[in-house]
């Protein structure tokens, strides 16, 4: 997928910028389905199609660097993967990307379980269940993306079918990084697999504050607007008691783009998907 480091003067631009430049302008983009991605013309059986095959690799020569632009945004790649575990929305690119170059160099494969994501060093081995059925793969991260607000990941066409996610264009998933160097039974031992559920349910959360004071006048701005059901939510963090402002439940992951951008309007910009 695309990245588009920040522009340089050519003669004081060091040459393996130059050089992670070139590659990367040879990237495939993020593909999901609502950008024009499509299946193969003519699907292949993908019964016999495994899972990814954790083991330890070098990292990417020109996948990592310690951040990159795109669309005016910039990512910060983390420098490692332990212990990393998140849920949100995943999206799947297909054939308008198969055969190009990847962000770590390698060609996309729409037959191959590999993913996108924007901050995961590549390569990163992940285990991705969908809450929704309980159903999981294990992918090898090899590109950046997905660049579309309130997606976590982007999947392969095969690794998205075999989640259940193809017809819906989107899923609500688990990610969790696997550790190579660990034995395989300690890498299955080591995820708590959620179960799949259909009412695994979407949030928007707006804002977390340690006064409920300035809690509240968020909330209470939020219903101003008629954006939802909002809610406070009262937890701990590391300082203290933490409240959290959260719109939902929400029925679709549409209901949720559309809320996230309702609330770039009002400038509230670092809104996050919270899947219970």
């Amino acid at each position: 997928m695309v990245q588009h480091p920040d522009a340089m003067p050519a003669l004081r631009t060091p040459l393996w910028i130059l050089l992670l430049t070139a590659w990367l302008a040879g990237c495939s983009a993020p593909g999901p389905v609502d950008t024009g991605d499509y299946p193969p013309p003519q699907p292949r059986d993908i019964s016999g199609i495994g899972n990814a095959v954790p083991r330890l690799e070098a990292p990417s020569r020109y996948g990592n660097p310690a951040s990159y632009v795109v669309n005016g945004k910039r990512y910060y790649t983390l420098s490692s993967s332990s212990d990393y575990v998140e849920r949100g929305i995943a999206s799947w690119y297909g054939s308008k990307f198969h055969g190009r170059r990847t962000s770590s160099g390698e060609v996309y494969d729409l037959y191959k379980m590999t993913a996108a994501h924007k901050t995961l060093p590549l390569p990163t081995y992940a285990e991705v269940v969908n809450l929704r059925n309980g159903r999981s793969v294990v992918v090898k991260i090899n590109d950046r993306g997905p660049f579309h607000a309130n997606r976590i990941i982007d999947l392969s066409y095969v690794a998205a079918a075999r989640l259940g996610i193809l017809e819906y264009g989107t899923g609500l998933v688990e990610v969790r990084a696997i550790d190579p160097s660990a034995p395989a039974r300690q890498q299955v031992a080591a995820a708590t697999k959620p179960a799949g559920s259909e009412h695994a349910t979407l949030f928007i959360q707006v804002g977390a504050f340690s006064s409920r004071d300035n809690a509240r006048r968020l909330s209470e701005k939020l219903q101003a607007s008629d954006l939802g059901q909002i809610h406070i939510v009262e937890g701990s963090g590391t300082a203290g008691p933490l409240y959290r402002v959260r719109i939902g439940p929400l029925a679709s992951v549409d209901d949720a783009d559309r809320i996230s951008s309702s609330l770039i309007s009002l400038g509230i910009s670092d809104s996050r998907v919270i899947i219970d």
